[in-house]
């Protein structure tokens, strides 16, 4: 494998869902994304379940599905049968996503979400846009899944990034012991930080976790002065309340930070849910219409913050 930054190889592996090229919405100029897999958050809206496992998993495109029942032969797990009535039937638990299936499925009906990928493999993907970085100003973004969940394999690509001249940037929910999060942070220049909801309870109830740490986290990374960007995923009747939008605003002063960008929810990352078998739970949730977004855009810059919508 060619490499280019004269670093020793290294054997660390880790647990890559997606790389995204030509990223724009994901720090400054034109990024690469390296999504990791594991979440120890169980976001109600996530647009990317598969993220949540820090395992491979399958996915099951039943639109493309042919049903010749080659999956079924090929599984040493017996984890796919074929119900009554000739549909595919999946026993996730018998499922290992050893790709036995996937390599067998004409259609491509079948998609192994989740590859082990060592530091050297992912930083030779990244190098290939470093041009456009160089000219852009942008960099590669790690995200997940909560990237921190594989602090290891984090910390050695986000090094290997910066000693090639690459500007890293850490997607990150905040969710994460403060030692570790230091560590990762020694390489990393811009922190894209998450913020669900200021209420603890609230919090927890929309991600499984409540938001103690997480503040205090950010506090943290204001103090040492690192670069950072609030996130804010904003959700229709869940985190978009004046009260809410007032105390973040209220934090973000404490802090001393002046830049928050606005994601607003969407339910594209729904289908996913049926891929994996699982259940989504805001399925009735519809998406922003109008000029509910901009009201929260124009109540955050009455403070004086640059706001951005992503």
């Amino acid at each position: 494998m060619s490499k280019t930054d004269g670093s020793p190889k290294t054997d660390i592996v880790g647990c890559v869902f997606n790389i995204e090229r030509f990223a724009i919405r994901d720090g400054p100029g034109i990024r690469t994304t390296v999504f990791l897999k594991g979440c120890p958050l169980r976001c109600l809206w996530c647009a990317n379940p598969e993220s949540i496992s820090p395992l491979p998993q399958l996915l099951y495109f039943e639109n493309l599905c042919q049903r010749c029942y080659r999956c079924i032969e090929a599984c040493p797990n017996k984890a796919t049968t074929k119900s009554s009535e000739g549909a595919i039937v999946i026993d996730r638990k018998l499922c290992k996503a050893c790709g036995k299936c996937v390599e067998v499925c004409v259609p491509k009906a079948r998609v192994i979400s989740g590859k082990i990928m060592t530091v050297d493999e992912v930083l030779e993907e990244v190098q290939k846009d470093t041009l456009f970085y160089q000219n852009s100003g942008g960099g590669v973004t790690f995200s997940g899944g909560e990237p921190t969940h594989q602090p290891e394999f984090l910390w050695h690509l986000a090094k290997r990034c910066q000693e090639s001249g690459i500007h890293t940037a850490l997607d990150t929910s905040g969710f994460v012991k403060p030692e570790i999060l230091k560590k990762v942070l020694e390489h990393t220049n811009l922190v894209l930080y998450d913020i669900k909801h200021m209420d603890p309870a609230k919090h927890k109830e929309l991600t499984g976790v409540d938001n103690r740490l997480i503040l205090e986290n950010a506090r943290m990374i204001a103090k040492m002065g690192k670069p950072m960007i609030i996130r804010v995923p904003l959700i229709p009747g869940h985190n978009d309340s004046k009260e809410n939008i007032t105390a973040l605003a209220e934090f973000m002063k404490e802090v001393r930070l002046n830049k928050v960008d606005l994601l607003p929810y969407h339910s594209l990352g729904k289908v996913k849910y049926y891929r994996l078998g699982t259940e989504y739970k805001l399925e009735n949730l519809k998406p922003y219409e109008g000029d509910e977004v901009a009201k929260v855009k124009a109540a955050l810059e009455f403070y004086g913050f640059q706001v951005g919508v992503g």
